[in-house]
């Protein structure tokens, strides 16, 4: 403890090369092939990719859900079978019975293994059927199972149609750009990829550029906050990540109440409603493992990102619609009272968790964000252990965590990425947190040596999301205090009935 206070004033960040102890990233279909529903997952694997998926997503494959696997036996594996006509088999069979808008073809640690070429067998299966494929590497090699979203999001991205730039438009920046080389398009952007700052930076000058583009997402309710207005409006928002659609609903209305529109979500309910994207979009991710995806999408879509906190809990809503009203030039209206309002009717939660003390050991990629609305709830954070963190992505999150601990007057959390298991559980005995929220390995060893635990994986199941699921976060973050206060009340009632029988 004494050194968390000597560290007060900043945040600490440390690398450590540990142990993962995580799911495989191939689980992302068990909550992508509910969310876009005319969709078929097919799963390139061996038969201890099956057993995991029949296991861990608790429908048997042989139900026939919206996935399949394409299981891959030692003749494939020797070369002695044409990959080629093994997968068409399947994608034929597949259409036949399903018929999909498109059909997802998940690597897995074996396809890297023998170097399978996917992505070239992909484009010659699509002539020939007539339905889109998209390739996406979900492998073990990953950090943590959310980022088989990332790769398949990141992959589903480049099938985003381009958004189509007028001739209009085109005239009215012709006095203002310089005259293409012989050859090149004078619609394409002419910035090199890889000049000057990254667009995740947010110090990055592509922050402050205003596209001018045919879409409006602006009502003409909001006070203009700037010229910025007049220079934006014409831009698209494109909100990329996986939500239930009742929480991206609860999101979308959230800022249609700020007079933003959302042109489109990526992924969305169908694959046939891919959002256009181009320069007049903005882009912004609603997690905070999505960093692959934000990259595609800048680099390859010549989208511009939105670098805002992340929507998590009452605080991070807030500073998230805040970012987006202030990219588009907006003043946000009644933010403050709501977010207020949200607070009162947390109080009932509030008071098992304020003065309590957790430790993250890292699994799922929300820890910073949890951590951050943990410690304003009253919390104190000893570590944010973290598999992988993407510091220019989550840039806006982590001064929003140096913000919050600052406004709450409690010392910088340390944060470690690539924990080392074996020395995580050594301070963990030495600091002894009031809860440990762990991966599913390690929370039955913790919990046998008297230690209070929560499974990380329930947070990426749950609905978390927005103002109104703040509940739902500290529903699974007190479960286990109360259940020991209960316990702890029902022994001293146990050894009050003991001592009555005694006097008898």
């Amino acid at each position: 403890m004494s050194e968390l206070i000597k560290e007060k004033n900043q945040l600490v960040f440390e690398c450590e090369t540990g142990n993962y102890h995580t799911f495989c990233p191939i689980s992302c279909v068990s909550w992508l092939y509910q969310k876009i529903e005319d969709s078929f997952f097919l799963v390139i694997g061996t038969k201890t990719c099956g057993y995991f998926l029949q296991n861990a997503l608790g429908v048997m494959i042989f139900a026939e859900p919206r996935y399949a696997m394409a299981e891959l036996e030692e003749s494939d594996i020797s070369a002695q079978l044409n990959d080629y006509k093994e997968l068409k088999r399947l994608c034929l069979q597949i259409k036949q019975d399903r018929n999909p808008s498109v059909i997802v073809w998940i690597g897995t640690c074996t396809t890297e293994i023998i170097k399978m070429d996917l992505e070239g067998m992909a484009p010659l299966l699509e002539a020939e059927l007539g339905i889109p494929i998209v390739v996406a590497r979900a492998n073990g090699l990953d950090y943590a199972f959310t980022q088989g979203e990332d790769t398949v999001l990141s992959a589903m991205a480049q099938k985003c149609p381009d958004s189509p730039v007028s001739l209009g438009d085109f005239s009215a920046r012709a006095g203002t750009q310089s005259v293409p080389a012989r050859g090149q398009s004078p619609l394409r952007d002419q910035r090199s990829p890889g000049g000057g700052l990254h667009p995740c930076d947010p110090q990055s000058p592509e922050g402050l550029k205003g596209p001018t583009n045919a879409h409006n997402p602006l009502s003409e309710k909001n006070k203009p906050l700037s010229p910025l207005f007049n220079a934006k409006k014409n831009s698209k928002l494109v909100l990329f990540g996986s939500l239930p659609n009742n929480v991206a609903t609860q999101l979308s209305l959230e800022l249609k109440r700020q007079g933003i529109n959302i042109t489109g979500w990526l992924p969305g309910q169908k694959y046939v409603d891919l959002p256009s994207l181009g320069k007049n979009t903005y882009v912004c991710g609603i997690n905070p493992f999505l960093s692959r995806t934000a990259t595609t999408l800048i680099r390859r879509k010549n989208c511009q990102l939105i670098v805002a906190p992340f929507p998590i809990g009452p605080d991070g809503t807030r500073a998230w619609v805040e970012k987006i009203c202030e990219t588009f030039g907006l003043v946000p209206q009644n933010l403050e009272e709501r977010e207020s309002k949200i607070w009162e009717g947390l109080e009932d939660y509030l008071k098992y968790v304020r003065g309590k003390s957790v430790f993250f050991m890292g699994d799922n990629l929300l820890e910073i964000s949890l951590a951050r609305f943990l410690i304003r709830c009253g919390m104190i954070v000893y570590e944010i252990g973290i598999p992988y963190m993407d510091r220019r992505f989550q840039a806006a999150e982590l001064k929003l965590l140096e913000k919050t601990c600052q406004k709450m007057n409690v010392p910088f959390p340390r944060i470690v990425e690539k924990p080392d298991n074996y020395y995580q559980i050594q301070r963990i005995r030495e600091l002894q947190p009031d809860l440990v929220i762990t991966g599913m390995a390690h929370a039955n060893p913790l919990e046998a040596r008297g230690i209070t635990t929560k499974w990380s994986v329930e947070f990426t199941f749950a609905q978390i999301h927005g103002f109104t699921n703040s509940r739902e976060i500290l529903e699974l973050v007190t479960r286990p205090l109360r259940r020991n206060q209960n316990l702890k009340s029902f022994n001293n009632f146990g050894e009050k009935l003991v001592k009555v029988e005694k006097n008898f």
